[in-house]
């Protein structure tokens, strides 16, 4: 019987699904848990696992063709008894035309042996990571010409960048498949398709900003206190069983965490009908990939130390990088936090991501004349915005809440007792 491989319901509200690239091909024999495709929703890229042994006899959905419906057929498997009975028959019917013509195997023995050269050598399979393969396709490079640094050969996305650092020259770019040429009496360029995850990111945040009424808050933080302890931290923890830096944003998470907890009234969404209070810290984080953003979550941080915060944080970064998150990981959230500080922007406003009520902006930590007490000195300082949707979020909530973050940041002490 044979076996039917579908479009799969990624997530809740995930309806369809485009086919990145199929990683095996008609003919492919087929293991339980061998990744058989690599799929884009509008919220993540995933990896399409078999579920079934067999051989996948015909692939009904080719990659880069339209979105697919949840549920539709995108191919089908042999069922393992029904497959090997097929191979059984191709294997006897190949040792009749071996009897009657030589093999290609033979014709190239006898080559070798009457030319005394080295016969090609054959095709082999390409190994790249789904990391790799998508940045191949994003930078245009040929994965056939590169040779890959992983383990037994494997190509990872630092070939891929190295090879584009190769080939950078003041050329212009070569069109892909995927873009169009386009011009206008102004100008001339390359249109290129949006994504499923940035089409998705334009439509919730055009939703957003015409449906949410947003309002804004600011404050600065002096954060001379909050970069000696994060010092004396990471030079302590250098010398433990489990050594770990911890970045300023892990610290910031465990701030604004506490800070929730003494303000719950922020920890809520708008419903038609009513506010929904949550129970739970969910803490979404904003981390920028090659097709757009995506905010995996921070589960339950408010019962969690600085030590399970910082190293969540990286894995969570690294599988969404990687392309690997599951649904559950980046679905909900309660409030989300926003930093840019990398990046020297100092500060900005970021739009809601529905159905939360509040996103925070974090801006980079930088050197300014600052009063203290009766003399002018030079401190260390960052600014935070408060994006507020009004409905749920009175003025004086978002006013304490911020409070709250800037006591946590400007005495840190008291986020480790």
């Amino acid at each position: 019987m044979d076996i039917e491989v579908v479009m799969p319901a990624i997530g809740a509200g995930t309806t369809e699904g485009k086919i990145l690239q199929w990683l095996k091909q008609s003919g492919d024999t087929v293991k339980v848990g061998d990744i058989l495709a690599e799929i884009e929703t509008d919220k993540a890229v995933i990896e399409l696992e078999a579920v079934d042994n067999g051989v996948l006899d015909r692939i009904h959905v080719e990659a880069g063709d339209t979105a697919v419906p949840v549920g539709d057929v995108i191919a089908t498997l042999m069922a393992q008894p029904r497959a090997e009975a097929q191979a059984e028959r191709q294997a006897e019917r190949q040792v009749e035309r071996n009897a009657v013509e030589p093999t290609p195997v033979a014709q190239a023995a006898a080559a070798l042996s009457a030319t005394g050269g080295a016969a090609a050598a054959p095709s082999h399979r390409l190994f790249a990571s789904p990391s790799a393969r998508r940045l191949a396709r994003l930078m245009g490079v040929d994965l056939q010409a590169l040779t890959g640094s992983g383990p037994n050969g494997r190509i990872v996305r630092v070939d891929i960048e190295h090879a584009a650092q190769d080939r950078a020259a003041p050329t212009a770019k070569p069109a892909t498949s995927s873009d169009t040429a386009v011009a206008t009496p102004a100008h001339a360029g390359r249109l290129t398709p949006h994504t499923s995850m940035r089409a998705t990111i334009a439509r919730r945040l055009v939703q957003s900003k015409q449906q949410i009424p947003h309002f804004y808050l600011a404050v600065d933080c002096r954060m001379d206190s909050m970069l000696a302890a994060r010092e004396s931290l990471n030079r302590n923890a250098q010398v433990g069983p489990d050594p770990i830096r911890y970045s300023l944003n892990d610290l910031l998470l465990l701030a604004v965490s506490r800070a929730v907890a003494r303000v719950p009234e922020i920890n809520a969404q708008w419903t038609d009908e009513g506010v929904l209070r949550l129970e739970q810290i969910d803490l979404s984080i904003a981390v920028s990939l090659d097709t757009g953003l995506i905010t995996p979550i921070l589960r339950d941080a408010g019962r969690k130390g600085l030590h399970d915060i910082a190293t969540q944080v990286r894995q969570l970064t690294e599988q969404a990088r990687g392309g690997r998150l599951r649904p559950e990981q980046y679905e909900g959230g309660s409030l989300t936090v926003s930093n840019l500080g990398m990046h020297g922007v100092r500060s900005f406003a970021a739009i809601i991501n529905p159905p939360q009520a509040a996103i925070l902006a974090v801006g980079a930590v930088t050197r300014q004349p600052v009063v203290d007490g009766d003399t002018l000195a030079i401190g260390h300082v960052m600014s935070l915005t408060l994006s507020a949707d009004h409905r749920v979020v009175d003025g004086a909530v978002g006013a304490r809440f911020l409070k709250e973050v800037r006591h946590f940041l400007e005495h840190p002490i008291e986020l480790i007792l």
